[in-house]
């Protein structure tokens, strides 16, 4: 594990358990867990998918977001080319050569922040960044936590945008904070108090002068009614954001999601969105099996990071969840964000492209 982001890579695991079971509790999820999952997909493929080696990665001309020269992709690029695996090296430039997003700690953001403001400075290339730290975060499951209070989250949020400062930034704004009101797992004593939190981040942020924000909106597995998210962005202030996210941590095609935009957009004025596809490249694992979004078998990387979409309200496709890092400790997976290489070799051994 990095030391860079010991304690947000945890985000994952919980993330995707929402989207894909909604009505489940807590306890039933761990029994799950308890029952035992399958075998890794690991570098070959899985049950699903072909496994399809490509060479080099596609130039990503048409994105404008910094690449990290040391994520934990390109470190293990750097390491099987000393170890002479070439091979497995070359295409697993398929991720270290393409941007993700970036999750600032918890405890401290802004020295991470700065020092990949710094870096993206010198190639004008914009930073990539989710904010993921409200109150009563995950509604008690795996990621359960967040700022210990209103204050607290107030106070991170704000070293937050002052780490970002004149750098060129977008913003994935809590991912799960308003499809959790929606479901009913966050608790309605909750939700003004989180509607405020998440209105006052906006205009925080927005305040920058190179910084984008978006509001996270779930994914259409999870929401099954796009019009049901309509208030509750309104509420969090998407008319004063850059737009909304989608598919965050998830693997709905884009197809599907994009559908999904499109009528949640209509619902809010038009609004404009990004959408995940870090995962997508093969959509989400059939069959309605349980578990589908935790480490599935057979995924592959998406649509690569790019602004040019062909769709006027579509303003990027994003790698927002960072491909490669487990979901949880199902299908014999590393504990939640933790770098797990087959994992990541077979997504990019069954890249879209």
């Amino acid at each position: 594990m990095s030391g860079r982001r010991i304690v947000p890579r945890a985000f994952a695991l919980p993330r995707a358990f929402p989207r894909a079971f909604p009505a489940l509790t807590a306890a039933l999820l761990a029994a799950a867990l308890a029952a035992g999952c399958s075998s890794p997909d690991g570098a070959r493929g899985g049950e699903e998918g072909a496994e399809l080696v490509r060479g080099e990665p596609a130039p990503s001309a048409a994105s404008p977001y910094w690449v990290d020269p040391n994520s934990d992709a390109a470190r293990q690029v750097r390491t099987w080319e000393k170890q002479g695996r070439e091979t497995e090296a070359k295409i697993l430039r398929r991720i270290s050569g393409r941007p993700v997003a970036d999750w600032p700690a918890w405890d401290d953001p802004a020295p991470e922040i700065r020092a990949a403001a710094r870096s993206a400075a010198r190639t004008k290339k914009t930073i990539l960044l989710v904010a993921y730290n409200i109150p009563h975060r995950d509604c008690g499951l795996y990621s359960a936590g967040g700022a210990k209070d209103a204050d607290s989250y107030r106070s991170w949020i704000g070293e937050f945008a002052d780490a970002i400062g004149d750098a060129r930034a977008t913003v994935i704004l809590e991912p799960d904070a308003l499809p959790h009101i929606t479901d009913g797992c966050t608790p309605p004593e909750h939700h003004a108090e989180r509607y405020q939190l998440l209105s006052e981040a906006v205009d925080t942020l927005k305040a920058l002068p190179h910084t984008r924000v978006y509001l996270d909106a779930g994914n259409p597995e999870w929401i099954d009614e796009p019009s049901k998210m309509a208030q509750p962005l309104r509420q969090a202030g998407v008319d004063r954001a850059d737009g909304f996210s989608l598919n965050v941590s998830n693997f709905q095609s884009n197809d599907s999601v994009k559908t999904y935009a499109d009528r949640l957009s209509d619902a809010v004025g038009g609004s404009h969105f990004v959408i995940d596809t870090s995962r997508n490249g093969n959509g989400p694992l059939s069959g309605g099996r349980e578990e589908a979004w935790c480490n599935p078998p057979g995924r592959g990387l998406g649509t690569p990071p790019t602004t040019d979409t062909g769709d006027d309200r579509l303003d990027a496709y994003l790698w927002i969840k960072r491909p490669g890092e487990s979901d949880g400790t199902c299908r014999g997976g590393p504990p939640a964000g933790d770098w797990w290489p087959e994992y990541a070799l077979g997504l990019a051994r069954r890249a879209a492209s």
